[in-house]
Order: structure tokens, then sequence, then C-alpha cells
């Protein structure tokens, strides 16, 4: 067990607490994008509906709070599983709460409408068009027409019963006044989320506390009480550091994909977004079943995790450098498992299910082959651990079990194996 007594104080001085903005007044919120947004990167595989039930469930074992659970708008498959989902989520009695996509169009938003009333579920309608003026220009838009198109779309979902949340793609490329008047439009007609989105990963984490501030002013000039998401991709590979910010500027949902799939690069990670909320204290949950939810999207959707991801990948809490092991090993025989979930490491494999493991391999020393052989039960006989030492410096990279097993059980020099 941990001998916290033992433990002086202050171990770790944690810079990252330096200036650091403080702890979101209001809840942190996560809108789960994997099942719809992640689906459009080009490698990814879209599951069997079966498959997605077993997501929805693994995100609400993390506490994730609502979801995306399609474009229904998109022809007859979506409209299947959008409502299989959302009968699974009534079945079930699921906290989590789902939503859908659809362009501001009524016929995009009219099979939303009859899945809701099929199933029951109050499913928050997730109404978008293009903002920016290079998108405008590309498609030949004019602001007018996307005005018309809010007042219609958000007005049609809003007497059909829907919870609106209005989204304007490219956020963060758009101009001021023409994000003013499309957000206080869709407020007007009866939105009640807004969405800012980083379309096409543009942003820094700067630009996205800015543009997350301009939007809270425009809320706050409406007088009514609307809620602020944020939608981000990693073109630049900011998903994580730009949702951080956002949040800590104002928006009180963030968005994510499991293992950061999606279009082009991919969204946020919504696994990584977790990790590093928790190890802010900006929220506090149960997260020891993070290695089953990326696995499940891992193996549903055909994307691979590569051996060095954060926290989830195979080697992210494994070593086999002879300095390194020896700090966790020392740890480890102290009984102190926070010890040695510290000592080399900046995120505790126990918080997130997961714990240190020791390999052997051309740079590990005799400790690493001593506590491995001791976990096994096996005694760690000189010329054991002399032999297995030699294996590994010669090997190229660290050894499979099966290997040191066998090493182990090789005869010693001279001794007779026949008759």
């Amino acid at each position: 067990m941990d001998r916290v007594t033992d433990r002086p104080a202050d171990l770790i001085h944690d810079w990252n607490l330096a200036d650091a903005p403080p702890r979101p007044e209001h809840p942190v919120l996560l809108d789960d994008e994997t099942l719809r947004d992640g689906l459009q990167g080009p490698s990814v595989v879209d599951p069997p509906i079966e498959t997605k039930k077993k997501i929805v469930h693994a995100m609400e074992a993390l506490g994730i709070d609502t979801a995306d659970v399609g474009l229904p708008g998109a022809g007859p498959r979506a409209v299947a599983d959008v409502t299989a989902l959302c009968l699974e989520i009534a079945r079930a009695r699921l906290r989590l709460r789902p939503n859908c996509a659809a362009r501001t169009m009524v016929r995009d938003i009219e099979p939303i409408a009859r899945i809701a009333a099929q199933t029951g579920c109050a499913i928050e309608t997730c109404l978008f068009i293009g903002s920016s003026a290079i998108r405008q220009y590309a498609e030949d838009w004019t602001l007018d027409t996307l005005l018309r198109h809010t007042e219609e779309a958000v007005g049609f979902a809003v007497k059909e019963g829907l919870p609106v949340m209005y989204v304007t793609e490219d956020t963060c490329r758009a101009h001021p006044d023409t994000l003013r008047r499309l957000y206080a439009t869709a407020i007007r007609c009866g939105a009640k989320r807004v969405c800012v989105t980083d379309t096409v990963g543009h942003a820094t984490p700067h630009g996205a506390a800015a543009v997350i501030r301009f939007v809270a002013s425009i809320v706050e000039e409406t007088g009514e009480k609307v809620g602020i998401d944020w939608h981000g991709h990693r073109d630049r590979g900011l998903g994580v550091p730009n949702t951080l910010a956002a949040i800590a500027a104002g928006a009180s949902r963030a968005h994510g994909c499991g293992l950061g799939i999606g279009e082009r690069a991919g969204n946020t990670a919504m696994d990584l977004l977790l990790v590093n909320l928790k190890l802010l204290g900006w929220i506090d949950r149960d997260l020891t079943r993070l290695g089953e939810y990326c696995r499940l999207v891992s193996l549903g959707c055909g994307v691979p995790i590569p051996h060095n991801y954060p926290v989830v990948g195979q080697d992210a809490f494994e070593t086999g450098t002879g300095v390194h092991a020896a700090a966790v090993i020392k740890a480890l025989r102290k009984r102190d498992r926070w010890l040695a979930d510290r000592v080399y490491s900046g995120v505790p494999a126990s918080d997130f299910g997961f714990a240190q493991r020791i390999r052997i391999g051309p740079l590990s020393g005799r400790s690493n082959v001593v506590y491995w052989l001791e976990q096994r039960g096996i005694q760690a006989g000189e010329e054991i651990v002399a032999r297995i030492v030699e294996a590994a410096k010669q090997s190229d990279r660290v050894l499979e079990d099966r290997e040191i097993l066998a090493l182990v059980q090789e005869p010693a020099p001279g001794t007779r194996t026949g008759s």
C-alpha cells in the first residue's frame, strides 16, 4: 500500500500552476463527436451499430455528457443508426444525452424531429452553417442568405420542440460583424447554445480564447442565457491546448473524438482532453476505463493506436532504460504506487487504469532483470541474470516476455540434456 505519511510534502514543484488560469467557475461539459464528425476521416471505418452502442456505453462510463450520434440528413443508414442509438440510450437509461448534426435546412431537421418523436429522446439539434468570408466567396453566398437560412432552420427546429445549438463553421476565420449578426439572429429565433468552431484547425490557444470571449460578449448583449461550445480540429497539432484555452476563456462545453479521429488531421482527442482536464483538477471523474473506450474506437473505426500514443499507447507506461527503470523499481520496492507513478512519469498511470511496467532491452541494467524475475516468482540467480543482461545488450529492441522465459529455461553450460 502507499506509505503516504512517509513521503515529503513537496516532492513535485508544479510550474504549471505559475500564473495559471483559475479553475472555471462553471461545470466543464463534454460532447463526444466520435460517431459523427469522427467518421468523416477518410481512413476511418463506419462501425456496425452494435459496436456504436458499445462506444456509447463507454462514453457513459467516462462521464461524457452528450454525444453526436449522427447526421440523419445523410440518408437511410444514418437515420437507422441514429434511431437505434437513441433507443439504446433510452432503454439503458443513460445519463448521456444525444444530439444530431444538421445543415440549416428544413429537410435535414425533419428526420431528427421524427426520430425524437419515435424514441422519446429530446435530441439536441446542432444546426451548422458556414460563416467565414472565404467560404462565402467560394460558395457565392451573401450574408443575407446565411441569415435567411438561420431564421428558417432555427425557427423550424424550435417549432418542432427540438433544443437547438447553432454552429458557425470556420468561426475562427470569420469577421466579427458577421458573427455578431449570425449569432444574434439564431439566439433571437430560439437557439439555447452556440458553437464556436475551428473547422480547419487554424486557431492557436490565444486565438481560441479571443474568439470565445468575443462570442461571450455577443451572448451577453442579447440578455439570454445561452451556453457556448468549442469545437476544434488539430491540423496544427493544437487540438487539446486550444480546447483548454477555450474553456478557460468561458466555453462551457467542449467537443472531441476518441483518439482524435476525424476529417484531415482529425478533431481534438477526447481521451487526451479528459486526461488533461483531470490533471488540471477541472473535472473529477473516474477515468480508469479510458483504455476500454479507446480500444473500442480503435477496433470499431479501424484506427490503430500508435505504440507511443499518450496514456493508452503500449509504450506509455513502459520503460527499459536502466536509469529510469531503477528509479521506478525503487519506488515500487517502497510499496508506494503514488511515487512509482510519478518519479518518471508526468501522468499517473493508476488514475487511468494502467500500471508502470519494467521491460528489458539493450539500455537496461541488472536491476531491470532482477525485478522482472522477482515479479514472476523466479529466483534471480547470478547466472540467469547475467545471461539475460547479455542477451538484452546484444538485442536491437526490448525483449518479449517469451524470449526472457526461454533464456531462464536455457540449460546451464555443461549441463547434460539427454542420455
